[in-house]
């Protein structure tokens, strides 16, 4: 037996539990641009995902701030039209949650975070050295939708690595890569446990 939900129906808040509860886990992007005075920019979202390879695409969905405006990140890329995004392993974590908290745009995240902020190659905005892997974007195309709600697709442009995540004669990534996952309120979880199908499902 399935219990039904018409979406028409529900509050915002409810359906946004609703939906984040059943659709995980989800990759988080920590983006990192730079606003009009200079200051350096760390946001996360996980309503982010690669969506194409021919262009090479992420896509990033973004909401208001608490009290209604703009985020950061968004102004930014607006502005500026380049963007990083920084992949999130086990190793910044916490980093990647402090980073989290709406700081006035005159401060960075980046000292909240620990993290430390290096060249790019193809775009102004920096990357962040901790990070596994970033992924420098120009802006591809914004669509607005909904109450205040924002896509934004990027064209991957160029491509940062840590040393030996990645084999470069297979192109395969390292199975040492632990990248995390958004679950739902303060949940996240980590790709441990692998397997291959067909096959047995592990224990």
């Amino acid at each position: 037996m399935h219990v039904d939900f018409r979406c028409a129906e529900m509050e915002q808040k409810t359906r946004y539990k609703l939906l984040i509860g059943l659709v995980y886990p989800r990759p988080i992007a920590l983006v990192s641009t730079v606003n009009a005075n200079g200051v350096l920019n760390a946001a996360p979202f996980s309503f982010f995902n690669v969506v194409s390879d021919e262009p090479p695409l992420v896509m990033l969905s973004f909401n208001r701030r608490s009290d209604g405006s703009l985020k950061d990140t968004v102004k930014n890329i607006r502005r500026t039209g380049e963007f990083v995004v920084n992949l999130v392993d086990e190793g910044i974590a916490n980093g990647m949650v402090a980073a989290g908290e709406e700081l006035p745009e005159t401060e960075s995240e980046f000292p909240a975070g620990r993290f430390t902020p290096a060249a790019s190659i193809a775009v102004k905005p920096p990357r962040i050295v901790e990070a596994p892997a970033s992924l420098e974007c120009r802006l591809q195309q914004r669509i607005e939708f909904g109450n205040g709600r924002e896509i934004i697709l990027g064209e991957v442009v160029h491509v940062h690595t840590r040393d030996g995540l990645v084999d470069p004669g297979t192109w395969r990534v390292s199975e040492e890569y632990r990248p995390i996952g958004r679950l739902y309120g303060d949940r996240y979880c980590t790709p441990r446990q692998r397997f291959d199908l067909p096959g047995p499902l592990p224990e």
